[in-house]
């Protein structure tokens, strides 16, 4: 039995096939184009369902999106959470997702699991990851780094603990807060402490206690702000002040009060109070002429002093004993009649304080008497 003439072409649908006589087929390229161009193609072969670009229907709408369970609104809200576009000094939510020995995976949402280094998980010192962060845990990162060549982002939570701490500082200074902070390290300078996280220093002029410098560590102490300066990192305390500022508002100038000589220099004499130290200069020792307080004073003395200023600003109690002499130079020649007779000078004084302000002077030119 003779196969038929007729070639076979099988579709995709293998129970149809489509006989095209052999006559049709050509195996040069130029016969079928000729052929396929001279068939004219008619409007009505042309199928009705096809829609155009100008056709309404060839377009999502809204009724589309909402059939597919979204509103407009969520949909675009669902794209805007798939941008790409970071830059350093985001900040943004990612979520924890692998704990590695050199730092932590983060999930912000982008092609690449971001990488933040274990030296940026704190702005405190940590002994791990894990003191800090918990696997599906999600907070805040800061960007700090383009990607790099392999699309991958470097993050911090230190920095977002520095820039807030910052912040905190800033305030507590405006508000002229006494703050408590230990003592963590010491050195030739003074004291180092940490507040909110950063590094502060307590020069060893404005550290007041009777402790050698060196045992004030692990110590708490009160502290006011010196110096607060984010652009040039630096954080200056003083407990000085703040001790003054405590014992400031239990004095009042023109009180006497009992001191130890703490330290003699050329200008002057510091004498402790009841924990503070104010200054005796030299030209408030006597209404003589001194030529060094060390003729006068030594270290460990025992002696009544005025007030004469509180300066809370600058933590400075301002002292004098010149103002308790009955008579110019007696805190030369005879000390003990000066601070027998401290309370009944003191009243005096106060009286002329009470004059000067009356007759509207400045009570300050009383120092100078």
């Amino acid at each position: 039995m003779s196969e038929n003439p007729a070639s076979k072409v099988q579709e995709k649908n293998p129970e149809k096939e489509i006989s095209i006589p052999e006559e049709t087929i050509s195996n040069s390229a130029g016969a079928e184009f000729e052929q396929n161009s001279m068939h004219e193609i008619k409007e009505e072969d042309i199928p009705k369902d096809i829609p155009t670009a100008d056709d309404s229907s060839s377009r999502i709408n809204k009724s589309d999106l909402e059939s597919a369970g979204f509103t407009l609104d969520e949909f675009a809200s669902l794209l805007s959470k798939y941008d790409y576009n970071f830059k350093p000094g985001d900040i943004v939510n990612g979520t924890v997702f692998a704990l590695e020995s050199k730092g932590a995976m983060i999930d912000i949402g982008a092609k690449t699991a971001a990488f933040m280094p274990m030296q940026e998980v704190s702005i405190n010192r940590v002994e791990g990851l894990s003191d800090v962060l918990q696997p599906s845990e999600i907070r805040e990162f800061f960007i700090m780094t383009e990607e790099n060549e392999d699309g991958q982002l470097s993050l911090s939570i230190r920095r977002i603990e520095y820039q807030r701490a910052w912040e905190r500082v800033r305030q507590l200074e405006k508000e002229d807060a006494t703050i408590y902070s230990e003592v963590f390290a010491t050195n030739r300078g003074g004291a180092l402490v940490r507040v909110e996280g950063l590094r502060g220093f307590i020069p060893g002029s404005h550290i007041s206690t009777r402790k050698a410098k060196e045992e004030l560590v692990a110590d708490f102490l009160p502290l006011k702000f010196l110096e607060v300066d984010e652009e040039r990192n630096r954080l200056v305390l003083s407990h000085r002040r703040a001790l003054v500022e405590r014992k400031m508002n239990r004095l009042e100038v023109g009180e006497v009060v009992v001191g130890a000589v703490r330290g003699i220099k050329p200008y002057g004499a510091f004498i402790d109070i009841g924990g503070v130290s104010g200054l005796l200069h030299i030209s408030e020792i006597s209404h003589e002429h001194i030529e060094t307080p060390h003729s006068v004073l030594n270290v460990n003395d025992q002696m009544k002093v005025m007030i004469i200023d509180l300066d809370a600003e600058r933590g400075r109690i301002s002292l004098s004993t010149k103002a308790l002499e009955p008579e110019p130079g007696d805190m030369l020649t005879d000390p003990q009649k000066v601070f027998d007779k401290a309370e009944e000078m003191a009243a005096r004084y106060k009286q002329m304080l009470l004059e000067q302000a009356e007759e509207g002077e400045d009570p300050i030119a009383v120092m100078t008497i």
